[in-house]
């Protein structure tokens, strides 16, 4: 009987889940594009980066309380703080090399999603 309640518990969280959605290439996909455009693109970096980052940490914070994706716990605040890192760059508080930058924050949310693996998609309720 808990199989099946395991069994349920995750297609409703499959359900919920923003990823599978049609609105899961205006979350996290458009923004990806912008965040590599402004790789190349020193001038407007911070006007694609930061609401990129924002976006997509945001669509990430929904979708761990919507469905409790297992990755959206460790990516949505990892986009937040990335934002807020390009922001206090652009203020020249903090320095930014933008290629070091991108591969820890995508480094971070590729094990993020690779965590999935071992652990399951989506986290357990109690």
């Amino acid at each position: 009987m808990e199989i099946k309640h395991s069994k349920a518990a995750s297609q409703c969280c499959q359900a919920n889940d923003l990823v599978g959605r049609k609105s899961g290439i205006l979350l996290w996909c458009l923004p990806t594009l912008a965040i590599l455009v402004g790789l190349n693109w020193n001038v407007a970096r911070p006007w694609l980066w930061i609401p990129a980052l924002l976006v997509m940490g945001i669509g990430c914070v929904v979708n761990a309380r919507r469905c409790a994706r297992l990755h959206c716990y460790v990516t949505g605040p990892i986009f937040l703080l990335g934002a807020i890192y390009v922001a206090l760059s652009e203020t020249n508080l903090v320095p930014l090399r933008p290629g070091i930058f991108l591969c820890v924050v995508f480094a971070i949310a590729m094990l993020a999603c690779l965590a999935e693996l071992p652990f399951g998609r989506y986290r357990k309720s109690a």
